[in-house]
């Protein structure tokens, strides 16, 4: 359990997360993410960098329990400052990073691959904001880079979201892909991006992201202010307390 990194080619590092049951990162798994994202770019050997999850799904987010859990603001501040790292290391990584995408991906897995260069998802894949119904607010960033622009405020207005296919339709999903396909898809894109000269690629990188024409650093920034906002009006408790009553009553009825 937790992040762990992996060379299973060469030039290629594949760094998975894994914190069952459903990839709700606590803050230090935010951080350890940042972590391993930043030193398999930094390798001189690493030439890609793919991004996998365990479990039902690549991400659903923060740990809401986590931040119930603790007294005053430190984890909320906490998961504010590791999202922002992680999101920031997916984006700076000196190489490519290809996001392999499985089941959901929601809140702060909408940072991860809206920072990614790459997606490749499996055909169950969904994507989404469900952040007004957690009490949050954020990542609007970076859906923004992965649909137009009237469709990401429509999405984030209501918590939609939608399917790998649709990306797809869009063009922020390279390929869709059978489940059981989805790991190897994604090395594919890999190793083909990984064939390419070390220095060059890695030039390739700053160059891309130099001339973006919105900086996401500072953008998220600005949206975890208002995050933060939600928390202090009380609203943000009232709503994260409802998801997680409304969690447990599920999981009673269905006998789990």
């Amino acid at each position: 359990m937790g992040v762990s990194t992996t060379a299973p080619e060469e030039g290629i590092s594949v760094v998975d997360v894994d914190f069952p049951p459903v990839n709700a990162l606590p803050v230090q798994g935010w951080y350890d993410l940042a972590a391993a994202v930043r030193a398999a770019g930094a390798d001189p050997k690493v030439r890609c960098v793919v991004l996998t999850a365990a479990g039902r799904g690549f991400n659903a987010g923060a740990d809401i329990k986590e931040m119930q859990r603790t007294d005053g603001h430190a984890a909320l501040i906490g998961t504010n400052r590791g999202c922002y790292e992680a999101f920031a290391a997916v984006y700076d990584c000196e190489v490519p990073v290809v996001a392999a995408v499985h089941g959901f991906c929601l809140g702060g897995g909408i940072g991860l691959v809206g920072n990614a260069d790459a997606i490749v998802a499996s055909d169950d894949a969904t994507f989404g904001l469900p952040e007004l119904d957690r009490g949050a607010l954020g990542a609007a960033t970076h859906l923004a880079r992965l649909v137009p622009q009237h469709l990401m405020r429509t999405l984030y207005y209501t918590s939609r979201t939608v399917t790998a296919a649709e990306l797809h339709r869009h063009g922020s999903v390279w390929r869709v892909v059978p489940r059981e396909q989805l790991e190897e898809a994604a090395m594919e894109l890999a190793r083909e991006i990984a064939a390419k000269d070390g220095l060059l690629i890695r030039l390739a990188k700053a160059a891309i992201n130099g001339i973006d024409p919105v900086d996401v650093r500072r953008s998220y920034r600005f949206e975890q202010g208002f995050t933060f906002e939600a928390n202090l009006s009380g609203v943000a408790d009232r709503h994260r307390d409802a998801f997680l009553a409304s969690k447990s009553s599920a999981e009673g009825s269905s006998g789990e």
